[in-house]
C-alpha cells in the first residue's frame, strides 16, 4: 500500500525519498559510534526506521504520534517531548534527530533533555541547518517552527549543557546534484510569490499543499537518480559548518533548572 506522505517525518524510502531516508539513517549511524552504553531516549522517533542502529543499547522510543510508534519493536511512549514522564537521571544517552525544529519553544526540550539525562550522560541533537535548508530568511517547511544556524544551536545547547561540540551532515556530489535541482524548483515557485503572501495562509493548509507537492515531486514523478544514494552519501564533518545539510550537536554535562525534579 502506498504510504501516506507528509513532511512532519520520514515514512518511506521509495521514489525519490530515498536521499532523505538515508540522510537520517547516517545520523543514527553516527551516533551510534558516539554515544555510550546504556539506555537511550529516542526523542521524536516517528516510525523509528534507524533504532536498531544503535543496538545493543536498549532503546525507548518517545513521538506525540501513537500511529508512527505503532508496531516497533521496543518499548516506546506516546509524550510531547517538551514534558517527558521520565524520572530524573533515566537515560545514558538521548538522540534527537530531526525533531527540535518541530516546536516553537525548543528551549523546553533541551531542559527536559537535561534532566532525564544522567550527569555523565551524552545528548545528541540533529537539525536542519538554516543557512542551507530551504531559505536563510524564511522558514519554508511548514511542519517546522524554529530553523538553527550554527550559531543559534550553539548558544541554545550551551544554556542548558556544560559542553556542546558541533559537527555537520554534509552531502556527496551525486547528493548535491540532486538539492541543486529541487531547490532550483523550490525557487521558482518561490518566484510566483514575491510579496510573500503564502505567509498568511493558515498552518494546516500550507501543511496539506506542502504534502501534496512531495507527493508529487517524490513519488508520481520521482527522480531516477534519487535511488542510487546511499549512508555513505552522507559523511560528517566539522567544517566548514555553514554549509553542512545538517547540523549535530554532541552535548554533556546536563545543566538541570532549579524549578525541575
Amino acid at each position: 500500500m502506498r504510504p501516506r506522505v507528509t513532511g512532519e517525518r520520514v515514512v518511506t524510502r521509495e521514489g525519490a525519498f530515498n536521499p532523505t531516508w538515508q540522510r537520517h539513517v547516517a545520523a543514527y549511524a553516527y551516533a551510534a559510534e558516539v554515544l555510550g552504553p546504556g539506555r537511550v531516549l529516542d526523542l521524536g522517533c516517528g516510525t523509528g526506521h534507524s533504532f536498531h542502529l544503535l543496538a545493543p543499547r536498549e532503546t525507548v522510543g518517545v513521538d506525540i504520534d501513537a500511529g508512527a510508534l505503532a508496531g516497533q519493536e521496543r518499548e516506546t511512549v506516546v509524550a510531547d517531548m517538551r514534558e517527558l514522564p521520565f524520572p530524573g537521571s533515566s537515560f545514558e544517552s538521548v538522540v534527537a534527530a530531526q525533531s527540535l525544529e518541530h516546536v516553537p519553544d525548543p528551549e523546553r526540550v533541551l531542559a527536559e533533555v537535561a534532566r532525564v539525562l544522567r550527569r555523565d550522560g551524552t545528548a545528541l541533537f540533529v537539525t536542519p541547518n538554516r543557512l542551507t535548508f530551504a531559505k536563510p530568511d524564511e522558514i519554508i517547511d511548514p511542519y517546522h517552527h524554529v530553523e538553527f544556524d550554527r550559531r543559534e544551536l550553539r548558544e541554545l545547547c550551551e544554556a542548558h549543557f556544560g559542553s556542546a561540540d558541533l559537527r555537520g551532515v554534509f552531502g556527496s556530489e551525486r547528493y548535491m546534484e540532486l538539492h541543486r535541482d529541487e531547490r532550483e524548483r523550490l525557487d521558482a515557485l518561490l518566484r510566483r510569490d514575491p510579496l510573500r503572501l503564502r505567509g498568511l495562509i493558515p498552518r494546516r493548509v500550507r501543511q496539506y499543499l506542502y504534502d501534496r507537492r512531495l507527493s508529487h515531486e517524490r513519488l508520481d514523478r520521482g527522480d531516477p537518480r534519487a535511488a542510487a544514494i546511499e549512508v555513505e552519501d552522507f559523511p560528517i564533518r566539522s567544517e566548514p559548518l555553514d554549509e553542512s545539510l545538517d547540523l549535530i550537536a554532541i552535548c554533556r554535562e546536563p545543566r538541570r533548572s532549579p524549578y525541575l525534579t
